[in-house]
């Protein structure tokens, strides 16, 4: 692929094959999500791939600690509240899955299974803890980077045939996640990517989120035109 194509084509996947997801291929992903820059090259992630009976603890476990009502303990403050053109995105997209998922306005349980997906991290193969180094918790440089990374790690995983959708629900209970992914204290739990091959049957997989354009985005000072 080159890598317009991976740009542009990339999309989020909420429904996976079952099918094992090699080892091998895992390790080229990393290797190519790791060229990400970061600040002075002090790369602080670490990436924790998780798969099998360690998953599917943490996915029961998550799931049955939010359905209980246990508050989410993320490890870095979560949003405080989407509002305006932040607000209007999100609901975008959100009436985008249930159009294409079959999800009516008024369908609780249909709501509600969508929401256990999330914490389930959509039922993918693989989920890859996204961790760094907690000397650098109380800066922000080190977040930014962070999301580098996970950029470079969901387009190099695209790259190799697989989908993924960057999921913080699947870490709102962060103990769980810390316990069955063997988290070591002295990393901070940053966000958690859903990663298998994309099951394109899967009604919410043909969604693409759209993207304000150039104009709206870019301000050039001291150009010509």
């Amino acid at each position: 692929m080159q890598y317009e194509e991976v740009i542009k084509d990339r999309r989020s996947a909420r429904g996976y094959l079952d099918k094992p997801v090699p080892k091998e291929v895992l390790e080229e992903v990393i290797e190519l999500a790791t060229r990400a820059p970061s600040s002075m090259n002090t790369q602080p992630w670490h990436f924790h791939i998780v798969t099998g009976n360690a998953l599917d603890n943490i996915r029961k476990e998550n799931t049955k600690r939010n359905v209980e009502g246990v508050p989410p303990s993320r490890e870095i403050r979560p949003p405080l509240g989407y509002e305006g053109v932040h607000r209007e995105r999100q609901i975008e997209i959100a009436i985008q899955l249930f159009k294409e998922m079959g999800i009516e306005r008024d369908d609780k349980e249909a709501r509600t299974d969508w929401v256990l997906r999330g914490f389930r991290q959509f039922d993918a193969p693989i989920a890859v803890i996204v961790t760094f180094d907690k000397t650098l918790q109380d800066e922000d440089i080190s977040k930014f980077d962070c999301g580098a990374v996970v950029n470079g790690l969901v387009n190099a995983g695209w790259s190799k045939g697989l989908g993924s959708v960057i999921n913080s629900q699947g870490i709102m209970q962060s103990p769980v996640v810390r316990e069955h992914a063997k988290i070591p204290d002295d990393e901070v739990i940053m966000i958690c990517v859903a990663m298998g091959y994309p099951d394109n049957s899967f009604p919410a997989n043909k969604v693409v989120s759209k993207r304000r354009p150039v104009s709206e985005v870019a301000t050039f000072i001291g150009f010509d035109c």
